[in-house]
């Protein structure tokens, strides 16, 4: 039997995924705030993902429509409150790590994933940890997404305790 997801929650799902992507595109390519907000809420960047088919090959894959307004409010959010983001995030990794020695992609999933558990009380902190560890997945193997996860529970104990 299939699973139900309703269309709000794919949308908000979405809304993540392209929330990760523009703050690493904000933070990799200089352009501004505003512009990348607008090309991802116009769709005219970040609307597909590579998909491993059965078969090993990738395919370009559509997503699903997101929650504009969720995208929105998440990529301000990030970039008006990044320095802070980042000591925060700095001070759980563990030593001898820092948020720079983590890859871009990892860094954006991490800013975004702070971000919503210190803001966001709407949502079940689990649900917010279940969909950037699943994120992780996406782009990774099973380090980053452990590690993730440990660090993502780490916070949301401390912050929403």
């Amino acid at each position: 039997m299939a699973k139900f997801v309703s269309e709000k929650i794919k949308m908000k799902s979405s809304a993540r995924l392209a929330a990760v992507q523009a703050t690493y595109t904000i933070s990799f390519s200089g352009e501004a705030v505003e512009e990348v907000i607008r090309e991802f809420a116009n769709g005219e960047i970040g609307r597909y993902v590579v998909d491993e088919t059965e078969l090993g090959k990738e395919e370009m894959v559509m997503v699903e429509p997101m929650d504009k307004a969720y995208f929105e409010n998440l990529v301000r959010g990030v970039h008006k409150t990044k320095e802070d983001l980042e000591k925060s995030l700095n001070s759980f990794l563990s030593s001898g790590r820092s948020l720079d020695h983590c890859d871009g992609t990892l860094q954006a999933l991490l800013l975004c994933a702070m971000y919503e558990i210190a803001n966001n009380y709407d949502v079940d902190v689990k649900v917010i940890i279940q969909e950037y560890v699943d994120m992780a997945y996406a782009f990774y193997n099973k380090n980053e997404p452990k590690m993730v996860n440990a660090l993502l529970d780490q916070i949301a104990k401390q912050i929403r305790a």
